[in-house]
């Protein structure tokens, strides 16, 4: 057979492929959505286990049998809404044009930001196109070891621009678990700043195929690069960053919801992570990130998967030591 050569490797939709801005993922746009809450939900990643379900799919070969499937457990502390963001649209982009700050502030969040010493008032809310809510976790509940609070922004759901100004306005200052916001069975996107690999060559970075071992200089190269005069092309694979990188995946199933920590904890804890104190969810399959890494989940927003799937039922959560 002719060997396979493979010039063109590496997505040129991810690029540059540099290091983010921030360890909390950034979300630019959210779904849209009927219903008046929330549009997203953060958690911090905890590891991953296993747990035997009946599978429920229609049209799987294994349907209504027991099957293993492997689960990310992401701990979900309770947050708090600290201000209602509002942004206006024009020909150039979304702008924030006011801000609606609460009373109520953690001590913790100084750490953060300077804290202001009194809400500011009404601010004019005509020609609005868009509101969110400005959150903040809690990491003082966990056992990370965290004590510097996160700050995002989370969408709001809804038809009408009162509806929502009015419900965000009502989350001022308070606790949003995320069972107010998600449901076993539900599809949702994660967002996640993925796991940091540092300086990679292109065989690692892009999945170059190696030299001939009679090659000159390099094995491991992209091959040629073109003219003699030294011009390097950024379509060509080189070394570079690998990972770090905000992602998201679409279509993530959350298996349960749940505040019993004596089915999920092992023996020991997990790995690089302690026990988990407070609501988790399970997801299925893997997360991006690292353990400790503050992961957001929003509504999906790929209209052909349908946002509600019946939640299949668990019968066993490996809790075996992870050590």
């Amino acid at each position: 057979m002719p060997r396979i050569r493979t010039p063109r490797q590496g997505s040129m939709q991810y690029w540059p492929r540099s290091r983010a801005a921030d360890i909390v993922a950034r979300v630019r746009t959210w779904p849209a959505s009927k219903d008046v809450k929330l549009l997203g939900f953060t958690g911090y990643k905890v590891g991953m286990t296993h747990v035997m379900l009946k599978d429920n799919r229609p049209t799987s070969l294994s349907k209504g049998e027991e099957i293993a499937v492997p689960v990310t457990v992401v701990e979900c502390p309770p947050i708090k809404i600290a201000a209602v963001m509002l942004y206006k649209k024009d020909a150039y982009g979304t702008h924030c044009v006011g801000q609606i700050s609460t009373d109520k502030w953690d001590k913790e969040v100084a750490r953060k930001i300077s804290l202001p010493k009194k809400a500011p008032q009404k601010v004019d809310t005509a020609g609005v196109h868009e509101i969110r809510v400005l959150a903040y976790e809690q990491p003082k509940l966990t056992t990370i070891g965290k004590k510097k609070p996160e700050l995002f922004e989370l969408g709001v759901g809804g038809q009408k621009m009162e509806e929502r100004l009015a419900y965000a306005q009502g989350l001022l200052g308070k606790e949003v678990t995320v069972k107010d916001i998600f449901s076993d069975g539900q599809i949702v996107d994660s967002v996640s700043i993925t796991k940091g690999k540092g300086l990679q060559g292109p065989v690692k970075r892009f999945g170059l195929a190696l030299r001939s071992h009679k090659s000159e200089k390099t094995k491991r190269g992209p091959g040629s690069l073109g003219p003699w005069h030294g011009f390097k092309g950024y379509r060509v694979a080189h070394q570079g960053q690998m990972g770090f990188q905000q992602r998201m995946e679409f279509n993530k199933q959350i298996i349960k919801i749940s505040d019993d920590m004596k089915k999920v904890n092992p023996r020991g804890g997990f790995l690089r992570y302690g026990v988990v104190k407070n609501q988790y969810m399970l997801i299925k399959g893997s997360v991006g990130g690292a353990s400790k890494r503050l992961v957001t989940f929003t509504v999906a927003r790929r209209g052909k998967v349908k946002v509600q799937k019946e939640a299949p039922e668990v019968t066993y959560v490996s809790v075996t030591s992870k050590q």
